[in-house]
């Protein structure tokens, strides 16, 4: 399986649907540029134009503002790491138990194996859930999986790992610094 393709940024995604308006026009047929932009969107994997749009402007907005909580480069994770994030929009503490890293092509990006710490309900229905302990994911340097939900939520998101509570003392975490779940406890 490889690794997903990075998403372009919003203007690239908009040149690529006046790339197709003047492609079908070629082919002699017309498309409105609202259809252009929708079948980008869909290629890129999103329900529709407006939640591309949404997550391109949120990616081209990161990339041009440095948030100085986040690392630059790869993530300073190791197994056995206390982390914490979203995963399908749920929040959860987890401990790193694998990481692999991809392939030359994709510099950075990292396939984590996570053990949560609380089950999370990964299903939105109040029909049913379906609950999970074990997460695998693909995330980049930014600590977000490029894989997304049907309206654009990222799949994984992964905060910067906990603190350790004394220089030297590896595996404790300062209270003060824990997370906590706020979500639903089922064992």
């Amino acid at each position: 399986m490889s690794p997903p393709s990075p998403l372009p940024g919003l203007r690239e995604a908009k040149a690529r649907a006046r790339r197709l308006r003047q492609d079908v026009a070629a082919d002699g047929a017309s498309l409105s540029h609202g259809a252009a932009l929708e079948r980008v969107a869909k290629s890129l994997g999103f329900r529709d134009w407006n939640a591309c749009s949404a997550v391109l402007s949120r990616q081209d907005s990161a990339a041009t503002t440095p948030d100085p909580a986040r690392p630059v480069g790869p993530l300073p994770l190791a197994v056995g790491d206390p982390v914490r994030g979203h995963y399908l929009r749920q929040p959860f503490t987890a401990r790193v138990v694998r990481i692999e890293t991809l392939a030359a092509d994709r510099p950075n990006w990292v396939r984590l194996d996570l053990q949560l710490d609380e089950a999370v309900d990964v299903v939105r229905s109040t029909r049913f859930s379906n609950f999970r302990r074990r997460v695998v994911g693909v995330i980049g340097p930014d600590g977000i999986s490029a894989e997304r939900t049907s309206d654009g939520a990222p799949h994984l998101v992964i905060e910067l790992p906990l603190q350790p509570a004394l220089p030297g003392c590896k595996g404790a975490t300062s209270r003060s610094r824990r997370f906590r779940h706020r979500g639903r406890s089922h064992h």
